[in-house]
């Protein structure tokens, strides 16, 4: 089972492609497997023949067992029989939940949790520092996992009963749910998983972090301006199309350096201040799902660089071909509802984080232009700015003062400039 990312201990096994007795090319999927994160096809390492599925669907695998035993042909045509990890190079994404594990204190020590119910290390540790026994757990926690497994979703739910009252960074109670009524020719859909891990995690957001957002108007003529001027030429010699987006991520870049208290995360009384920049971007699938792929260390790449990487990033999350380590590590996000024709919006945090952009549409309008010779009216493109943040660790100041610099920044582009 390859390593998909930090905090993932572990995968259950979906389906196999392959079944045993098939012959396999080497980097051809063989496995699908899913964790709290991400859904993957997992390909082989090896070109041969599946001789041994060492689990069966539904199966819990700790990263870094081997999955199967495949028959390999040598050079010297003798056969060898190997067991092999399936496959350690990169696996493709298809799905995508952006909840990230519950951050507890790095000093707290794996739970000496033994029964007959399995534990994954994530729930050994929450059950270890809310103080609940192994008894407790296999008779008050009804697991809804795979064959009866306790989830971090049944002990979160099950915490507000044990405390007596409900936390404020824990997801709501199943029993709190509102009634709703089904009426004749109403039609009943399904959650598909990845719909499922989204809707977990924007509740849990909401619950663990007091948003508040604010809001800016910029006047971004002369980046559409020097886009429109640069769009040909730039795709000429770069092979790439120029979009708006790598201009945005480089100028909140660059604002994140002057205020570097938005980059950070909250872990219970503690403050993690970022060293990296890792700005995601909120991309929207065909299915109408979501995904967040990031762009690491954003702010070392030149306009250029960004370009290259935010256009790979979104087709490849299109086309459900990004890896895990690619949609975890964000420290900031950026969303475009102008994409969809909105002017604004207000965007829900994507946890550890603690703040989040939306960028809307930009239209032009008639504005006061002041010059040397008085103030005239000239058409202008304006779009506004969304900034949603954690009021418990971003007062208004620092979220206000920060969407206005983004937006000066955006106001004061060098038209003049090169890539």
């Amino acid at each position: 089972m390859p390593k998909m990312g930090e905090s993932v201990f572990e995968a259950t096994i979906t389906k196999w492609l392959k079944k045993e007795g098939d012959k396999v090319a080497a980097d051809e999927s063989i496995v699908e497997i899913a964790t709290d994160k991400v859904d993957s096809e997992i390909p082989s390492t090896v070109e041969g023949t599946l001789v041994k599925c060492l689990f069966h669907e539904g199966d819990i695998v700790q990263v870094g067992k081997a999955l199967a035993v495949i028959s390999t042909i040598t050079n010297d045509g003798t056969e060898t029989v190997k067991s092999t990890v399936v496959a350690v190079s990169q696996p493709v994404s298809q799905q995508h939940k952006s909840t990230p594990p519950v951050a507890f204190n790095s000093t707290v020590k794996e739970a000496k949790i033994t029964g007959t119910k399995f534990l994954s290390p994530l729930v050994k540790n929450i059950a270890n520092a809310e103080g609940i026994t192994i008894t407790e757990l296999e008779l008050k926690v009804m697991g809804t996992g795979m064959g009866g497994r306790i989830t971090k979703k049944d002990i979160l739910s099950y915490l507000p009963n044990k405390n007596g009252s409900s936390s404020s960074n824990r997801v709501v109670s199943e029993h709190h749910k509102p009634a709703v009524s089904v009426g004749a020719g109403d039609e009943i859909i399904e959650m598909d998983r990845m719909r499922k891990l989204i809707s977990d995690h924007m509740i849990m957001s909401k619950h663990t972090s007091a948003h508040v957002t604010s809001f800016v108007e910029a006047d971004v003529t002369n980046i559409v301006m020097w886009r429109e001027k640069m769009k040909n030429s730039f795709e000429a010699q770069e092979g790439e199309k120029l979009t708006f987006t790598p201009i945005f991520i480089e100028v909140i870049a660059k604002a994140i350096k002057e205020f570097p208290m938005i980059n950070v995360s909250v872990d219970g009384n503690k403050i993690i201040k970022h060293k990296n920049i890792n700005i995601g971007m909120a991309t929207a699938l065909p299915s109408g799902n979501l995904i967040v792929p990031v762009i690491k260390n954003a702010d070392t790449y030149s306009l250029v660089g960004l370009t290259k990487k935010v256009n790979d990033l979104a087709n490849r999350a299109r086309n459900e071909q990004l890896t895990p380590d690619e949609i975890q590590g964000g420290t900031y996000t950026l969303t475009n509802v102008g994409t969809f024709g909105n002017i604004m919006g207000t965007p829900i945090i994507s946890q550890p984080q603690v703040a989040i952009m939306a960028v809307g549409v930009i239209k032009k309008k008639p504005a006061v232009i002041e010059t040397e010779q008085g103030d005239t009216i000239g058409i202008r493109h304006f779009m506004y700015l969304s900034h949603s943040y954690d009021h418990r660790v971003v007062d208004g100041a620092l979220g206000g003062q920060f969407v206005k610099r983004v937006a000066d920044l955006l106001e004061q582009w060098d038209i003049k400039r090169s890539y």
